[in-house]
């Protein structure tokens, strides 16, 4: 090999040296500056606070729908008003109030029937008119409305289909709840805080920084799994309430 071609064998090694040496000294100084982003502030304690508390629901919301088919509309239409009435009077008979109740606008639908010939789709003929509305139930007198929706099945053997979906259950306090739950987590904080300066042997300074996490409200049992953005659950009466504050205090010298 000739001197020419060895010299210039080596410039091309230095500068692929040069290119891997740059390259890491990059990643360390990178990795430098996410440690030091990330890591306590010098002089400071950070801690988590815990606030949380059952609570009973206090209002409570059955939602369901009244049917009816029909092959004339204006027929339809007027059955669908008379089992709406029959909805009605069975609420009142029941105790629960009118004001209590809300109807949603009637739908319509046309409704076809396919058709074969010798097992040969020749296609649709119309069929009926199929006729709805939605309602609504919201109290406060959770015990009873409870009870008669569970009830509300059995108007079926008065001619009137109607379906019940499952209730929701609410809460009417909960904003002043959430106050009280983000206080209790900032003074659970701040009472870790001082018990961990006391047990470090220094003296707990002012607060440097404190953000709330978001609220979860799950089931008594809690068996939910929580969620960044928060859950809130509707299927349960008895539920928790639970938040964090993450605080961070100032030691002084």
């Amino acid at each position: 090999m000739s001197e020419t071609n060895s010299t210039g064998t080596m410039k091309s090694l230095w500068k692929y040296v040069i290119i891997a040496v740059a390259v890491i000294v990059s990643a360390i100084v990178l990795s430098m500056a996410y440690t030091e982003k990330y890591k306590a502030k010098p002089g400071t304690i950070t801690v988590t606070g815990l606030g949380e508390q059952e609570f009973t629901s206090n209002m409570i919301a059955i939602q369901g729908s009244i049917s009816v088919a029909n092959v004339d509309a204006a027929d339809g239409y007027r059955d669908l008003m008379q089992k709406r009435e029959t909805l009605v009077s069975y609420l009142e008979e029941n105790g629960v109030s009118t004001d209590d109740l809300s109807f949603g606008m009637p739908s319509t639908y046309r409704q076809f029937k396919s058709e074969y010939v010798n097992g040969e789709y020749i296609g649709e003929r119309f069929s009926h008119y199929s006729l709805s509305m939605s309602f609504a139930i919201e109290s406060t007198d959770v015990d009873k409305v409870e009870g008669v929706a569970q009830q509300l099945p059995a108007l079926i053997e008065q001619g009137v289909d109607i379906n019940v979906y499952d209730p929701l259950y609410y809460f009417t306090g909960l904003d002043d709840l959430k106050h009280d739950l983000l206080a209790r987590a900032a003074a659970d904080a701040k009472a870790r805080a001082t018990q961990i300066a006391s047990n470090s042997g220094v003296k707990l300074g002012a607060l440097k920084d404190s953000r709330a996490g978001v609220f979860q409200i799950t089931s008594v049992s809690g068996n939910e799994e929580f969620s960044a953005g928060g859950i809130y659950n509707l299927t349960s009466r008895d539920k928790k309430a639970r938040v964090t504050v993450r605080s961070v205090f100032a030691i002084e010298e």
